[in-house]
């Protein structure tokens, strides 16, 4: 399912958008959205500093009471959020703005069907082509995102693959042999010898442990938070 965030501080605007939104998912049944709007830029990044949510689109009026969209927008760039980002605007004046913060597009008001499902069909098109799966067995075969996988933790000759949804997948494979089908894909790193773990889905960490955003909590073998530090702010600098 893909998050969109509709910011706006106008309410006709945002009922305008929410409505667009539903036809466009009625029309395309591929796109599984979830819809969450917010009144001002300040709601809205208030819940993302605080890890309460996270959208793959956002689309962001730049005209709005106490923040302007485009420096929200350089607030979430600098936080790491790396989602699609479509500003709203009655006027072209920030049109150079909008994309030194790597905008996915710039729509002048008044929005309509024909210029905002282009993008959304875009928007679609890259997130198909973002991801990435790998085959478990499963009672048969599993196809399983790799952004679901939280952590995989060593239990003497199997693997036990912890997932986004609470699902827990048992692998009779080596951590060698599982790692090497993950280690193509820098968010996954090694902790010690029992651990793979998927940085995008760690929440905090120190020198003795770290929580992963499923809430479990897993602590650090001894001498490898400097790595995993560097690793851990390596993937989001890069991200960035």
């Amino acid at each position: 399912m893909y998050q969109i965030a509709l910011c706006d501080d106008e309410l006709a605007e945002l009922d305008k958008l929410e409505n667009m939104l539903v036809l466009y998912g009625m029309r395309h049944t591929e796109g599984n959205f979830s819809i969450k709007r917010f009144a001002g830029a300040e709601q809205m990044l208030q819940q993302i500093r605080e890890g309460e949510y996270e959208p793959d689109l956002l689309l962001l009026d730049i005209y709005m009471h106490g923040k302007l969209g485009t420096e929200a927008a350089r607030e979430l760039r600098d936080m790491g959020i790396s989602c699609g980002i479509v500003f709203l605007t009655s006027s072209k004046e920030h049109a150079l703005e909008a994309f030194r913060v790597d905008a996915a597009q710039y729509l002048v008001k008044p929005i309509s069907d024909e210029k905002l499902f282009p993008v959304l069909d875009r928007f679609l098109k890259d997130m198909e082509e973002k991801k990435r799966y790998i085959l478990l067995k499963a009672n048969g075969l599993k196809k399983v995102e790799l952004h679901d996988i939280v952590y995989c933790e060593a239990q003497r000759n199997s693997q036990n693959i912890i997932l986004a949804d609470g699902m827990r997948v048992i692998q009779n494979m080596t951590m060698a042999k599982l790692y090497e089908k993950l280690s193509g894909n820098r968010e996954f790193v090694k902790v010690g010898i029992s651990y793979i773990v998927n940085l995008e889905h760690i929440n905090y960490l120190n020198s003795k442990e770290m929580q992963m955003d499923n809430g479990e909590k897993i602590y650090l073998p001894r001498g490898s938070y400097k790595k995993l530090q560097g690793q851990y702010l390596d993937y989001y600098c890069r991200r960035a």
